[in-house]
């Protein structure tokens, strides 16, 4: 199977994961404005599925190290696999608490929060149980990127028109969101045998443990997002039937979405041997001001906003790349 050899194309991963983690929520913005996204939802899993599978028998069975993506299935064990689809499902619960939070509290208050929070205990939790690199330097990197993500948090709420109060169910949902968000990583690493160019028996190699951590996310999309489509946060209840009255252009964008989302996912697991769990999740995480340079240049989401705004937006640019450069270092 195809591995990385060394930690300059790990970073170098890391870095797709985040183009790929803050972009792919652009193709929900390009399907019709009256597609819900509960709708969106279902195809974007089935894009995460879809691609997981396509790594693993592609890549998954290139090359002579590792072991082939049909053995490693055949050998693997009940608790490597058990791991894997815990990490989708609980992936998946943060995943739709989060969509419900922003529906609740607004983009502005719940993405910074679950997200802020996913991304601090996420690296810790998976410092703790892999303790790769120097964690002064690592930490002292997640703190600047926590602040680049407040930073853009505040710049939206300056350009907001109505700066309405803030939801203490929606602020909550956000906290719950990035807790569990920041947990679902472990379970996916810890299924895996820890030298993907030395397999041990009934460990999963990085793309079967993406193949079952996808199939998870499906599997436990049929209680969680059937319980949303019945009693929504936001709107009226969604009929299954509705699914298919979506054009061929809204499925489309919902498979791509979720196809981006995964090889995202995809890059960050296989750069995880070589970077550590901690950087390579920490990394990732960053995505969230990815997603806000795509609303800054493309979007012009702050195209009228107050005066001083451009110097908030400068401020969280730098200290997200100098927060970046620290992770880098840390190893």
């Amino acid at each position: 199977m195809f591995i990385v050899e060394n930690y300059s194309v790990a970073i170098f991963f890391c870095f797709v994961t985040m183009l790929c983690w803050g972009s792919w929520a652009n193709t929900q913005k390009l399907a019709a404005s009256n597609w819900r996204f509960e709708l969106f939802y279902w195809d974007y899993v089935l894009g995460i599925l879809l691609t997981a599978a396509l790594f693993a028998i592609t890549l998954g069975n290139s090359g002579g190290e590792g072991r082939g993506f049909i053995i490693d299935i055949q050998q693997a064990s009940g608790a490597a696999v058990g791991s894997a689809l815990i990490g989708g499902v609980i992936f998946n619960a943060a995943n739709i608490l989060l969509v419900a939070a922003i529906a609740i509290a607004g983009m502005s208050v719940a993405f910074p929060v679950g997200i802020g929070i996913a991304l601090a205990w996420g690296v810790v939790v998976n410092y703790i149980d892999n303790p790769i690199g120097n964690s002064l330097l690592l930490f002292t990197g997640v703190a600047l990127i926590i602040v680049a993500i407040l930073l853009n948090a505040y710049a939206y709420r300056r350009a907001s028109a109505t700066q309405k109060k803030v939801s203490t169910r929606g602020l909550v949902l956000s906290v719950l969101a990035g807790i569990l968000m920041g947990f679902f990583y472990k379970y996916v690493a810890a299924s895996m045998f820890p030298d993907f160019a030395h397999p041990q028996p009934g460990k999963l190699s990085p793309y079967t443990a993406v193949f079952f951590f996808s199939t998870g996310i499906l599997l436990s999309n049929f209680l969680f997002n059937t319980i949303l489509m019945r009693r929504p946060v936001e709107g009226a209840a969604v009929k299954v039937s509705d699914y298919f009255k979506g054009s061929f252009r809204n499925h489309l964008m919902g498979v791509l979405g979720g196809a981006i989302w995964c090889v995202g996912m995809s890059f960050s697991i296989l750069a995880s041997d070589k970077a550590g769990p901690a950087i390579s999740y920490g990394l990732g995480q960053g995505a969230t001001v990815v997603a806000a340079v795509w609303g800054i240049f493309i979007w012009k989401e702050f195209k009228y906003a107050p005066k001083g705004t451009s110097a908030v937006l400068n401020g969280m640019l730098l200290c997200y790349l100098a927060g970046l450069g620290l992770l880098i270092a840390a190893r």
